[in-house]
C-alpha cells in the first residue's frame, strides 16, 4: 500500500469515531491466513443479509455457480490470482445495526494492508481454515499467519477479537475438529494475553452459522457470527483525556464571518478529550497560548465537539498555526511547594513532548530494520525524521518469547528505541491509540515501513 493511501485511510494517525454502545455502526475486519475463506465469508454475510443487488450477484457467476469472494475482490489482479491484495471495504446493515467490513489480505507480503485495516477496527474476525490443520491432534499447531494476525490485532488494541473456524463442513468429524482447534486457539490467546470474545464454527461456503444459526452443529450452542457481531461494542472515543487535535487544514479568513468571527479556522478531528469555547489551549510546537473563542462542528454549527468528531477551532487571537501543528490542552498548574520561599513548580503539560521513544514495531518493509537507519515519521499530520537507535528484541510468533535481535525481518514484531529530529506530543499507546502511534516511511521509496506503538 502506498503512503498516500495509508494516510487517507489509516487510524494509525486518526482517531476512531463512534460511541461505546450497540446502536452505532460496527467497523470490523476479517483476517487470518491466506485462503482461509475471508472474502467468501464477507460475500456470504452480504448475500444472506440481502445486501447485494441482483444484477451485482449475477456478475459474480462462474460456471453457473456464485463465487462469493468476487463480491469483495475487486482488483483485476485479485480476480486473476484468486487472492486478496488490498483492503476492500463493504457496507451493510441489519434491522438492529449497521456494519463496515474490511476484508484484509492474508498473504504475509500484504501485512501492511492488514495493519491499516486493523488500526481502524472495533472488532476483528480471525478466520481459521480447519482443513489446513492436523485437527485429529489435541496438540495441533496453528498457522504462523493466524498467530501473527492475532498478535497484531491485540497490539493494535482492537476491542473485540472473534475466532471463526471455517470449512468444518469439509472435514470428516466437524465436532472433534472444532473441539481441538478451539482449544489450540484459546491456549494461544491465553499465552499471549489476548481476550477472545467468542470462537464460532462456520461454513462460509454453505452459510452455516454465518447469518443464521445451524443449531447443534459441532456441539456449538451459541449465536451465529452475525448475531454475535450485532452485540459487540464499538470502540470508545478517548473523550476522558485532555484535549489534543492535529490540525489538518487552515481555513483562511472565511467569508462566513458570522461563524468564524473573521479569524482563521483550524480544522481537524479531535483525537482526545473535547473542545469548547473558553478552553485554554497551547499550540505545538510553537508553545503559544490562546483561548478557544468558538468551536464549529463538521457542518459549521457552533457547539462543543468531543473526541472522534471533526471540529473547526477559532482562537481569541491570531497565532501562527499550520497543518501538522497540534492544538492541545494548556498546561495544568502544578501544586505550589508547601515550604516558604520556594517558587511554584512549572505548569505540567497535558501531553509532554518527547524526542526519545521506546516502541513496539510491526515491521512491514521488504528490507530489514537495522539500527542507524533514518525514516520519515508521521504523527497526526506532522512529518519528522526518525532514527532507529537500537533494536532491543523481536517477538517469536510461535513461542511468544522475546528474543535478542539486532534487526527485524519483514513482518516481524519487535521492540526498538527511536530518536526524533524534533519532539512530538505523545503518550503510551495503552493510554491513547492516536497520540501513542505513528508510522515510519522509507525516505527513498516512500513506502510505509512500520506501524509504531509507543510504550511508557
Amino acid at each position: 500500500m502506498t503512503t498516500n493511501n495509508l494516510i487517507a485511510s489509516s487510524a494509525i494517525t486518526a482517531s476512531i469515531s463512534g460511541q461505546n454502545d450497540h446502536d452505532s455502526a460496527l467497523r470490523f475486519i476479517t483476517c487470518g491466513s491466506v485462503d482461509d475463506g475471508k472474502s467468501t465469508l464477507i460475500g456470504r454475510l452480504l448475500v444472506d443479509s440481502k445486501s447485494v443487488l441482483q444484477d451485482h450477484l449475477a456478475g459474480v457467476q462462474r460456471a453457473g455457480e456464485t463465487d462469493l469472494a468476487l463480491l469483495t475482490d475487486g482488483l483485476s489482479a485479485e480476480r486473476e490470482q484468486g487472492i486478496t491484495i488490498d483492503v476492500a471495504y463493504r457496507y451493510f446493515n441489519t434491522e438492529s445495526r449497521k456494519f463496515i467490513i474490511g476484508d484484509a489480505p492474508g498473504h504475509a507480503q500484504y501485512t501492511r494492508n492488514m495493519v491499516t485495516a486493523a488500526s481502524q477496527a472495533d472488532a476483528a474476525v480471525v478466520l481459521v481454515d480447519a482443513t489446513k490443520l492436523d485437527w485429529h491432534s489435541p496438540a495441533l499447531a496453528l498457522l504462523e499467519q493466524t498467530r501473527r494476525h492475532g498478535l497484531l490485532v491485540h497490539l493494535l488494541r482492537v476491542p473485540s477479537l472473534v475466532f471463526a473456524v471455517n470449512k468444518l463442513d469439509a472435514v470428516q468429524d466437524p465436532a472433534l475438529a472444532f473441539k481441538h482447534i478451539r482449544a489450540a486457539l484459546l491456549q494461544f490467546a491465553q499465552d499471549a494475553g489476548i481476550a477472545v470474545a467468542a470462537t464460532v464454527p462456520v461454513s462460509a461456503l454453505k452459510g452455516w452459522n454465518v447469518v443464521e444459526r445451524h443449531a447443534g452443529w459441532c456441539g456449538y450452542a451459541g449465536p451465529s457470527l452475525l448475531q454475535l457481531l450485532e452485540q459487540l461494542p464499538s470502540a470508545a472515543a478517548e473523550s476522558d483525556l485532555p484535549l489534543a487535535l492535529p490540525v489538518q487544514w487552515v481555513e483562511k479568513f472565511s467569508a462566513s464571518s458570522d461563524t468564524s468571527q473573521g479569524r482563521r479556522v483550524f480544522w481537524g478531528r479531535v483525537a482526545t478529550g473535547s473542545v469548547a469555547p473558553g478552553a485554554a489551549v497551547q499550540i505545538f510546537p510553537s508553545g503559544q497560548a490562546a483561548t478557544v473563542a468558538q468551536v464549529l462542528d463538521r457542518v459549521r454549527r457552533p457547539g462543543d465537539v468531543s473526541a472522534g468528531h471533526s471540529a473547526g477551532i477559532v482562537l481569541d487571537r491570531e497565532v501562527d498555526v499550520s497543518r501538522g501543528d497540534w492544538i492541545v490542552a494548556a498546561p495544568t498548574p502544578a501544586a505550589a511547594s508547601a515550604a516558604d520561599g520556594f517558587d511554584a513548580p512549572a505548569p505540567a503539560p497535558a501531553w509532554p513532548a518527547q524526542r526519545e521513544l521506546t516502541a513496539t514495531v510491526a515491521w512491514m518493509d521488504d528490507e530489514p530494520l537495522v539500527a542507524g537507519r533514518v525514516y520519515w515519521a508521521l504523527h497526526g499530520h506532522r512529518w519528522v525524521k526518525a532514527k532507529v537507535q537500537r533494536v532491543v528484541h523481536r517477538l517469536n510468533v510461535h513461542t511468544l518469547a522475546k528474543e535478542p535481535a539486532t534487526e527485524l525481518a519483514p513482518n516481524a514484531i519487535g521492540h526498538t528505541s527511536l530518536v526524533l529530529q524534533e519532539p512530538l506530543p505523545v503518550a503510551p499507546f495503552g493510554r491513547s491509540r492516536t497520540l501513542g502511534s505513528l508510522i515510519l516511511v522509507d525516505t527513498a521509496s516512500h513506502r510505509t515501513a512500520a506501524a509504531v506503538l509507543l510504550q511508557a
